[in-house]
């Protein structure tokens, strides 16, 4: 049975640092029999977010490329979970910068490419958290993607999109069985939401799940500790892995036939469209 991991990072501001982790713990997953292996949302980078912009790369820039090369190494596919992807307009682009996942083939090539599409406006401050604008150098993507791998078709998301689930049904709509949602969950929206809503999202589309997090305290002036607990669910909504405290990997079969076992025991493509009613 193939065998797919995530990637638990504590990301920094030193990009060099995170691709060496980054690609020693890929490895490790490599090792252990993964196929599919995903990292999770400021892979490349997490610090202060005023410098994203000057930070960010077109998808073939060279940190990416060295991404690329990694999976083609490995002969493995690669889901980065998040990249800093400079925006094609300059006028744009010297002020906010995409929020993108990409996925690389056993042979290093780019066969999809997701740009974040909700971002994380938030106000926690109330309660013991923090407040975030990431629209203010994040733009905002619009397109709904899903790859075709030899497991499945893979629906890519991000992080904050975990929360809007007409999102995943209309990845499903277009064939997906397994969702990816790479992450950097605050610890205080973390503990209580994160196992939530990601089994959720398993349970109502009857996909795997794979969710690497990021983990720990960042050196952003502060502003973010991330709550970890990378997951791996399976379409009934049980976690089959989860990584603990610290940098790290976890692994799963995913089990050939389960999401049409799970469909067919429990027919949820047979509904009423539910638009009708939400127009009153």
């Amino acid at each position: 049975m193939p065998i797919v991991a995530c990637v638990q990072l504590n990301g920094s501001s030193d990009l060099e640092r995170n691709l060496r982790t980054t690609e020693e713990l890929v490895r490790r997953a490599a090792a252990a029999g993964a196929v599919l292996v995903a990292t999770p949302e400021a892979t490349t980078w997490l610090g202060p977010h005023d410098r994203k912009v000057e930070l960010a790369e077109p998808v073939d820039g060279p940190t990416h490329r060295r991404l690329a090369d990694l999976a083609a190494e490995l002969g493995i596919h690669l889901l980065i979970g998040g990249v800093i992807e400079r925006h094609p307009d300059p006028a744009v682009a010297a002020e906010q910068a995409y929020n993108t996942s990409l996925l690389f083939d056993p042979t290093g090539r780019l066969v999809a490419r997701y740009r974040k599409i909700h971002l994380f406006d938030v106000d926690l401050r109330e309660m013991g958290g923090v407040s975030f604008a990431e629209s203010r150098r994040t733009a905002r993507g619009d397109e709904v993607v899903v790859a075709d791998t030899p497991w499945g078709r893979l629906g890519m998301s991000i992080c904050f999109d975990l929360r809007f689930p007409e999102l995943y049904a209309a990845q499903v709509a277009r064939g997906a069985t397994i969702l990816a949602v790479p992450s950097a969950f605050t610890e205080r929206t973390g503990r209580d939401h994160w196992h939530a809503l990601l089994r959720a999202r398993a349970i109502e589309n009857q996909c795997w799940v794979l969710a690497p997090a990021q983990w720990g305290p960042h050196d952003d002036r502060g502003l973010r500790h991330s709550y970890g607990h990378s997951l791996i669910v399976d379409p009934w909504g049980t976690i089959v892995a989860e990584c603990g405290d610290g940098e790290g990997i976890c692994l799963a079969e995913l089990v050939p036939g389960r999401v049409e076992e799970v469909r067919r025991r429990i027919p949820m493509g047979v509904r009423y469209d539910p638009l009708p009613f939400l127009k009153g």
